[in-house]
Protein backbone atom coordinates (compact mmCIF):
# COMPACT_ATOMS: atom_id res chain seq x y z
CA UNK A 1 0.00 0.00 0.00
CA UNK A 2 1.62 3.27 -0.84
CA UNK A 3 2.19 5.23 1.99
CA UNK A 4 1.53 9.21 2.18
CA UNK A 5 1.06 12.18 4.58
CA UNK A 6 -2.79 13.15 5.17
CA UNK A 7 -2.72 16.81 4.30
CA UNK A 8 -1.39 15.84 0.61
CA UNK A 9 -4.81 14.49 -0.35
CA UNK A 10 -6.52 17.97 0.80
CA UNK A 11 -7.32 20.20 -1.73
CA UNK A 12 -6.11 23.89 -1.60
CA UNK A 13 -8.17 26.31 -1.66
CA UNK A 14 -5.31 29.63 -2.54
CA UNK A 15 -8.03 32.16 -2.01
CA UNK A 16 -8.46 31.41 1.68
CA UNK A 17 -4.79 30.47 1.99
CA UNK A 18 -4.14 34.24 0.35
CA UNK A 19 -5.93 35.93 3.16
CA UNK A 20 -3.99 34.80 5.89
CA UNK A 21 -1.10 36.21 4.75
CA UNK A 22 -1.07 40.32 5.59
CA UNK A 23 2.87 40.69 5.60
CA UNK A 24 4.49 41.48 2.51
CA UNK A 25 7.89 39.32 1.34
CA UNK A 26 7.17 36.87 3.49
CA UNK A 27 6.79 32.99 1.82
CA UNK A 28 4.35 30.65 3.70
CA UNK A 29 4.29 26.94 2.35
CA UNK A 30 1.01 25.43 1.51
CA UNK A 31 2.16 22.46 -0.38
CA UNK A 32 5.04 20.24 -0.78
CA UNK A 33 5.73 17.35 -3.71
CA UNK A 34 9.25 15.89 -4.25
CA UNK A 35 11.37 18.00 -2.37
CA UNK A 36 9.95 21.20 -3.75
CA UNK A 37 7.58 23.34 -2.03
CA UNK A 38 4.67 25.22 -3.28
CA UNK A 39 4.54 28.83 -1.21
CA UNK A 40 2.75 31.73 -1.23
CA UNK A 41 3.35 34.92 -1.02
CA UNK A 42 2.53 38.73 -0.83
CA UNK A 43 4.31 41.27 -2.79
CA UNK A 44 4.64 45.06 -2.66
CA UNK A 45 7.44 47.40 -3.23
CA UNK A 46 10.82 46.69 -3.88
CA UNK A 47 13.13 43.41 -2.86
CA UNK A 48 16.69 42.40 -2.69
CA UNK A 49 18.68 41.89 -5.73
CA UNK A 50 19.55 38.37 -5.31
CA UNK A 51 20.23 35.13 -6.77
CA UNK A 52 20.44 31.45 -5.87
CA UNK A 53 23.40 29.14 -6.60
CA UNK A 54 21.65 26.05 -7.03
CA UNK A 55 17.81 26.54 -7.43
CA UNK A 56 15.61 27.63 -10.40
CA UNK A 57 12.46 29.37 -8.68
CA UNK A 58 9.15 30.02 -10.52
CA UNK A 59 6.78 33.03 -9.90
CA UNK A 60 3.50 32.55 -10.90
CA UNK A 61 1.19 35.86 -10.33
CA UNK A 62 -2.25 34.60 -9.34
CA UNK A 63 -3.34 38.45 -8.50
CA UNK A 64 -1.94 42.10 -9.85
CA UNK A 65 1.36 42.32 -11.56
CA UNK A 66 5.24 41.87 -10.71
CA UNK A 67 7.84 42.86 -12.72
CA UNK A 68 11.22 41.04 -12.04
CA UNK A 69 14.27 42.95 -13.14
CA UNK A 70 17.52 40.91 -14.60
CA UNK A 71 20.69 43.14 -15.12
CA UNK A 72 20.08 43.28 -18.93
CA UNK A 73 16.21 43.34 -18.91
CA UNK A 74 12.56 43.55 -16.95
CA UNK A 75 9.93 40.90 -17.41
CA UNK A 76 6.61 41.96 -16.76
CA UNK A 77 4.19 39.80 -15.30
CA UNK A 78 0.20 39.68 -15.27
CA UNK A 79 -1.92 37.41 -13.74
CA UNK A 80 -1.68 34.31 -14.73
CA UNK A 81 1.35 34.55 -16.29
CA UNK A 82 4.73 32.90 -14.68
CA UNK A 83 8.36 33.66 -15.36
CA UNK A 84 10.95 30.49 -14.26
CA UNK A 85 14.14 31.84 -13.23
CA UNK A 86 17.63 30.10 -13.35
CA UNK A 87 19.91 29.03 -10.55
CA UNK A 88 22.96 31.71 -10.58
CA UNK A 89 20.57 34.40 -12.17
CA UNK A 90 20.92 37.51 -10.43
CA UNK A 91 17.50 38.82 -9.93
CA UNK A 92 15.13 41.81 -8.34
CA UNK A 93 10.93 40.94 -8.21
CA UNK A 94 9.31 44.46 -7.67
CA UNK A 95 5.32 44.59 -7.32
CA UNK A 96 4.40 48.62 -7.93
CA UNK A 97 0.75 47.49 -6.27
CA UNK A 98 0.31 44.97 -3.91
CA UNK A 99 0.34 41.26 -5.70
CA UNK A 100 -0.31 37.56 -5.14
CA UNK A 101 2.37 35.34 -6.36
CA UNK A 102 2.73 31.32 -6.16
CA UNK A 103 6.28 30.24 -5.93
CA UNK A 104 7.59 26.68 -6.91
CA UNK A 105 10.53 25.98 -5.21
CA UNK A 106 12.97 23.58 -3.71
CA UNK A 107 12.43 22.93 -0.09
CA UNK A 108 16.26 24.48 0.14
CA UNK A 109 15.87 27.84 -1.65
CA UNK A 110 16.13 30.74 0.69
CA UNK A 111 13.88 33.46 -0.10
CA UNK A 112 16.74 35.59 -0.49
CA UNK A 113 19.45 33.52 -2.13
CA UNK A 114 22.87 34.67 -1.27
CA UNK A 115 22.00 38.08 0.49
CA UNK A 116 21.28 37.90 4.60
CA UNK A 117 18.92 41.12 5.38
CA UNK A 118 15.88 42.14 7.22
CA UNK A 119 13.82 40.10 4.92
CA UNK A 120 15.19 36.97 4.74
CA UNK A 121 13.63 33.55 6.30
CA UNK A 122 15.20 30.98 7.69
CA UNK A 123 12.25 29.21 8.45
CA UNK A 124 8.85 29.18 6.39
CA UNK A 125 5.95 29.34 8.02
CA UNK A 126 3.20 26.66 6.71
CA UNK A 127 -0.40 27.43 6.45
Amino acid sequence: MARHRGAALNKVNLAEKLALISDHWSPKVVGELNGQQVRLVKLQGEFVWHHHEREDELFLVLRGAIAIHFRDRVVELAEGEFCIVPRGVEHKPVAAQEACVLLLEPASTLNTGNVREARTRQELERI
